[in-house]
């Protein structure tokens, strides 16, 4: 736990999740602004450790013709003048190997796309700069499986490694959780994180753009921490129809309030 405690050095992990939250995509400096604000109060008010997340680059869109960013230098310097203006660590998530050190100067941590978790040389290029580094675990791997893609970080110098569960592939459109997966990668030795919104996702649709179901997420959240997670990841925007990119899966920034309170009080529980 001690990436997350020098961010953070009040964090108890007994008593406390943490929070990777935010908008999928950056797509304006505005939803950025208004996600990290309201995000900002609610981790005081509840005392969670937040990491603000936003993609600067989507490389795994389903269509050619689906929006990708507004510019990668564009989108970094957005991103990191909100996280100067709120005081909130950083996470985005790169796709190929020289996203590492584009990306690094710029956030707290660097996130491995579940689609590229046995991807070695961008897990090695991603734990050299020095940064915190999530994997998010593949929708093909068994939990036991994370454990070799923990080990390529580690080995190549840097600790500071968490493990994200985000479903399994279940048929053509749909994932499922296991929640044996946290004990499992409990073990490890890492922090681990649910991702509450994509493990919803419904993918494959005709249409070219990923399904969802949103209504589930509170469910998906509270059956992590009692699974054992350490963090929970939830996607959210201020109009999720709006959104450029997962806007069927992520909640809608309103109802974070809500929601939160909710699981403090089930960690609480939980104790």
């Amino acid at each position: 736990m001690n990436s997350i405690s020098s961010l953070y050095p009040q964090y108890k992990p007994e008593r406390q999740f943490f929070l990777l939250a935010g908008p999928c995509v950056i797509e304006s400096p505005q939803v950025l602004r208004e996600t990290a604000s309201e995000l900002k109060r609610l981790s005081i008010k509840y005392e969670i450790p937040l990491i603000f997340k936003s993609s600067f680059t989507k490389a795994n869109r389903s269509s050619l013709h689906s929006f990708t960013g507004v510019g990668d230098q564009v989108a970094l310097e957005w991103l990191a003048n909100v996280g100067q203006e709120f005081q909130v660590p950083l996470v985005t998530d790169i796709h190929q190997e020289s996203d590492a050190a584009l990306a690094a100067p710029y956030v707290d941590m660097l996130q491995i796309p579940a689609f590229l978790c046995r991807q070695t040389s961008l897990l090695v290029v991603a734990a050299k700069t020095g940064k915190m580094v999530n994997i998010k675990k593949g929708q093909f791997l068994s939990p036991d499986s994370m454990q070799f893609a923990v080990q390529k970080v580690v080995e190549a110098g840097n600790e500071q490694v968490f493990i994200t569960e985000r479903g399994t592939t279940f048929g053509y459109q749909d994932l499922v959780v296991d929640f044996r997966a946290f004990p499992i990668m409990n073990a490890f030795g890492k922090p681990t994180i649910m991702d509450c919104t994509h493990a919803l996702q419904q993918p494959n649709q005709l249409s070219g753009v990923t399904g969802g179901q949103p209504h589930l997420i509170e469910t998906m959240a509270k059956c992590g921490l009692a699974a054992g997670a350490h963090g929970l990841f939830i996607e959210t925007h201020p109009n999720p129809a709006e959104a450029k990119s997962d806007g069927a899966n992520m909640l809608e920034l309103s109802r974070m309030d809500a929601l939160l309170a909710k699981l403090v009080q089930l960690k609480h529980a939980l104790q």
